[in-house]
């Protein structure tokens, strides 16, 4: 799907810093994370067996490859190096056709999600030299070509085909997920006039496919190549040509769960057809609806929004209010923008009060409708509209301000329309919604499998993401499906949090294997039902700027059990707890199997609100303790979290991770409040800094109080206070180079001891303001003496003032004066 989501944490940030060191540091060699990434070939035809390589990185002791949906198992896993395995696969004749996602298992880990892609036709490989128009390579109709679009290359087949018989040409490229290639496809006659093409069509993403009515007999060429002729080695395609049929939209795009629906597809050169589907009961990732005829079936599936709703399909004309098609909410209204300029109405009693949302499916089904859609009363304006709401589809919130007559309208952005500009709406009362997800899997950057694989005897900690509708409070977690041997401990998601982390641990005997486990979030307090999702999206295609151009998103949670780990780490649970503007230090202790030395990188995936950590921690090669820092800010969210904290080491073969438990950590307010009095000071005197103290719990004995970040060359001493203590006095001593100025920076590290641990307070901010000495005043003139008769003889005038040499000359009459005195 089109989706941009921002980049997680990376995975294992240390490892390939340690790489070199681990090489050494392991007496035997052991399997570790593997790194799967490609398949070859990249699909097979339903009803066949073959061979698959899977290659990558320490893939050597593969054990299985987990599918995420039916039809497809594997008979044999046999390894070809290290970092390669072949598969044997059987593909059921029933199996759908389309992607199928997997990861591959080995005997110490989890790889990233890729995928299969599962097809009707026979089996084709691109054979070079195939670029010349005059000489395309021939095919048999009916065939999936594999190959390769190389930097400005194009590539042709020839097929034959009989007049009035549907021809098809469809290109999976972007989306096999392997780089950003868009594909370009053409259906040209032997003169070279180009009968059909396609570069970027809604329903495919960015690859292409084309359908024409053959207008005679004779050979017809499929061109193939990528769009900017920059394609590369990593483009590699999967062509299907055929008489199968290839419509561009089915009507209604939608239906109710668990009910027969008659769908009409559109757009099949051959002319429009319908057919009759009974839908799930419940719901399926990325459902889709495949059309099938006597000539074959289509490649890949329309996608079709499965919902509890009920289907109101519009009535032309409607393109007016006066002409609206009604309809009584909660439904799902269902229309097609038919042509250039159309706009389609529907319309609903509304009472005062009442709120529905309304939410459009357009291009999140594939259509190519960019849609805009406006709510008014009968007879009046629009009060509410939207353009993208959902990127590119529409959604509103909407309260009846009355009793009376609504209308909505949607229409295309710029005023484009078409048979195939199919859309659905749903309008349903406001009610609350729960989405589970894992962060999202970002292949290319490292993030890591969003799956779990558990060491015997060991734990694997991840993230799950809550997202809420229409809900407060804190969720509870369901996960289900565990394998044999795990056990799950998952904490309450916060009402505050979107983000909680998860604790899986595997029993000394849990057996190897893996199962696909189901995620739900649901109200703690157990009273109130709703409807909760799952999806874990991986993104194997990225453009700039590391937006998302291609992902899958699977519905179940891969949890898998691998051979033990030669080491464990335990957080050392603090008795006392981290306050607000306060600091501790989390210990973290390791527990190394025998000749297992490597060092290991400690850290946590995830902090409590207004709680941050320290990063770069590593418990030394041999060692087995280190300590994570942890601050908290003055607006930390005062309550008891689950906090677990991830070790990441390597053997010589690669990646390997723990988790600690899921230790307490309680965030708490102070125990003291501090109110700092100005201060100033001379430089090289000496000044009092008056500290009013504030009891706000009571704690034993005596806390240290120790003034910091006082200018250079400014002293005093620690003081003591008790929870009696209403102010204590610091006694600062600066110097005659003590830097003059407003320093307002200091405060004051108040350490509380509880429980034989230290809590920790940073209490700011006090000021102190130091000041340059005044120059020393001139002596003051001597009071003037009133005159009396007689008057005294005039004073003797002034001295001359000595000149220097003058100067030197008395200082040495002097000292050889006081010498001949001693």
């Amino acid at each position: 799907m089109l989706r941009h989501t921002p980049p997680p944490r990376r995975f294992a940030p240390a490892l390939l810093a340690l790489a070199a060191v681990l090489a050494l540091a392991v007496p035997t060699a052991r399997a570790a994370w593997p790194a799967l990434s490609a398949l070859r070939p990249t699909g097979g035809q339903r009803g066949t067996e073959l061979d698959v390589t899977l290659s990558g990185a320490r893939l050597g002791d593969a054990k299985e490859i987990i599918w995420y949906q039916p039809g497809i198992s594997v008979l044999s896993i046999t390894k070809l190096d290290d970092n390669s395995v072949k598969a044997r696969l059987k593909i059921a004749p029933d199996a759908a056709v389309g992607l199928h996602d997997l990861r591959l298992r080995t005997a110490t880990g989890i790889s990233e999600l890729r995928t299969f892609s599962v097809g009707a036709l026979k089996e084709a490989a691109e054979a070079e030299p195939n670029n010349d128009f005059d000489k395309p390579q021939p095919i048999a109709l009916n065939t999936t070509v594999s190959g390769v679009a190389g930097n400005e290359d194009v590539d042709y087949y020839v097929v034959e085909a009989k007049k009035g018989d549907r021809l098809s040409a469809e290109v999976e490229g972007l989306r096999l997920g392997i780089t950003t290639f868009d594909p370009y496809v053409a259906i040209l006659n032997a003169k070279r006039f180009e009968l059909a093409s396609s570069d970027d069509p809604a329903l495919t993403w960015q690859d292409g496919f084309a359908s024409i009515l053959v207008p005679e007999d004779g050979k017809y060429i499929v061109q193939v190549r990528e769009s900017a002729y920059a394609g590369n080695d990593s483009c590699l395609y999967r062509l299907h040509v055929g008489n199968f049929p290839r419509c561009t939209a089915v009507f209604p795009p939608g239906g109710k769960l668990g009910e027969k629906v008659t769908v009409r597809w559109i757009g099949d050169p051959a002319g429009e057809a319908t057919s009759e589907v009974t839908l799930p009961a419940s719901p399926v990732a990325n459902f889709g609806l495949t059309r099938q005829d006597a000539k074959g079936i289509s490649p890949y599936p329309n996608l079709f929004r499965l919902s509890p709703l009920a289907n109101a399909i519009e009535a032309e004309p409607n393109d007016g209010q006066d002409k609206a098609t009604p309809i009584t909410p909660p439904v799902a209204a269902n229309g097609i923008i038919e042509k250039p300029g159309d706009v389609d109405h529907f319309a609903f009693k509304g009472k005062k009060g009442q709120t529905y949302d309304f939410r459009l499916f357009g291009r999140q089904l594939r259509s190519p409708l960019d849609s805009v859609m406006y709510l008014g009363k009968k007879g009046a304006g629009a009060a509410v509209g939207d353009d993208d709401a959902l990127a590119p589809d529409s959604f509103f919130r909407f309260t009846c301000p009355e009793d009376a007559e609504y209308w909505f309208s949607i229409q295309d952005q710029l005023k484009k329309g078409g048979p195939d500009y199919v859309y659905r709406v749903e309008v349903t009362p406001v009610e609350p919604k729960v989405a589970m997800s894992t962060n999202v899997e970002y292949v290319t950057l490292g993030t890591g499998p969003m799956a779990a694989a558990v060491p015997r005897g060991n734990r694997q900690g991840m993230l799950l993401i809550g997202s809420r509708a229409d809900l407060g409070g804190d969720l509870a977690l369901a996960i289900r499906d565990l394998p044999p041997g795990v056990s799950v401990e998952a904490p309450v998601l916060a009402a505050s949090q979107a983000v909680v982390p998860i604790l899986f641990t595997a029993k000394a005997d849990a057996p190897l294997g893996g199962s696909l486990a189901s995620v739900d979030g649901m109200p703690a307090d157990g009273k109130t039902k709703v409807p909760s999702t799952f999806g874990s999206q991986a993104a194997p295609v990225l453009g700039q700027n590391n937006v998302i151009v291609w992902s899958r998103t699977v519905p179940s949670l891969s949890v898998n059990v691998t051979e033990e780990c030669p080491y464990s780490i335990e957080v050392i649970e603090p008795k006392v707890p981290l306050v607000r503007n306060g600091s501790m230090g989390l210990r973290i202790k390791a527990t190394r199997k025998p000749g297992f030395k490597a060092p290991i990188s400690v850290y946590l995936p995830w902090n409590p609100p207004g709680v941050g950590s320290g990063g770069g921690i590593v418990i030394p090669e041999g060692k087995d303790e280190a300590v994570i820092p942890l601050n908290a800010d003055g607006g930390a969210e005062l309550r008891t979290w689950k906090i677990l904290v991830q070790g990441d080491s390597g053997v010589a073969s690669g990646p390997i991770r723990v988790s600690s438990q899921l230790a307490n950590l309680t965030v708490a307010s102070p125990y003291v409040g501090l109110e700092f009095q100005a201060a100033s000071v001379e430089q090289g005197k000496e000044a009092d800094m008056a500290v009013k103290v504030a009891k706000l719990a009571d704690f034993p004995g005596e806390a240290s109080v120790t003034l910091l970040g006082l200018p250079n060359k400014v002293t005093t001493d620690a003081k003591t206070i008790t929870k009696d203590s209403k102010d204590l006095v610091f006694r600062l001593k600066t110097d005659k180079a003590s830097p003059a100025g407003n320093h307002a920076s200091l405060f004051c590290q108040v350490v509380v001891t509880l429980n034989g641990e230290p809590i920790v307070h940073n209490i700011g901010t006090g000021a102190l303001r130091i000041d340059v000495p005044l120059p020393p005043k001139p002596a003051a003139p001597a009071p003037a003496v009133a005159a009396a008769p007689p008057q005294p003889p005039p004073a003797a005038a002034a001295a001359k003032p000595l000149s220097r040499l003058e100067k030197l000359r008395l200082e040495s009459k002097q000292k050889l004066a006081g010498a001949g005195g001693k």
